[in-house]
């Protein structure tokens, strides 16, 4: 249950509206990744027709199969973060780039983990578990979306980006206030903002 604060009667209230549209979020996107497994998963299908009668043949694949075959580059995760609208992007973009060293980290090659995630024990998440000391996914997607579910969870009422660099310095990483420090540097050396402006 959510609370907002009432300065008036001095007590915590139940705040139903902003859970609502917290679900309402949540919910479009388990629509989206998994409408996209089934769908994809049925797309991987032959129909043949034997002596009258049809048959579907279905190919051994997974759910994001098709997702697989989209090789990783900054430019398709800039567009899947745009695509997925998600709050902040030069942010999330940012972290993507710190978490993994450019794209070169063990925890990305081997996990597909783009934002140095842990498995997710509270809320939807798309990892499959545990590797390495941290959550890992069949591809980068996955992962993308798995950021998703946690902005949507965690960073839903965030206004901006400083909120945004505050609860990132205070709960995602270890490292304290230097962490937005370096996020900061980062979006604005590699001109971040701009790769979304343009949008």
């Amino acid at each position: 249950m959510f609370y907002k604060y009432n300065k008036e009667k001095l007590l915590f209230e139940p705040c139903y509206r902003d859970l609502v549209k917290i679900l309402i979020i949540c919910f479009t996107l388990s629509i989206v990744i998994f409408g996209a497994g089934y769908i994809t998963g049925n797309l991987n299908k032959s129909v043949i027709e034997l002596e009258g009668e049809v048959h579907v043949i279905k190919e051994e694949t997974a759910p994001f199969s098709k997702e697989e075959t989209i090789p990783f580059s900054k430019e398709a995760l800039v567009k899947m973060i745009d695509e997925l609208g998600m709050k902040h992007p030069h942010i999330v973009l940012a972290q993507s780039i710190l978490e993994t060293g450019h794209w070169t980290s063990n925890i990305f090659e081997k996990n597909h983990n783009l934002f140095g995630m842990k498995q997710a024990r509270s809320r939807i998440r798309t990892a499959k578990g545990t590797q390495l000391n941290h959550a890992y996914y069949d591809n980068w997607k996955e992962s993308v979306y798995d950021y998703a579910f946690y902005q949507c969870r965690y960073l839903s009422k965030i206004k901006n980006e400083e909120d945004y660099f505050a609860i990132l310095d205070a709960s995602y990483a270890e490292i304290g206030n230097s962490y937005s420090v370096a996020l900061k540097k980062i979006i604005e050396t590699e001109k971040l903002k701009e790769l979304f402006d343009e949008k």
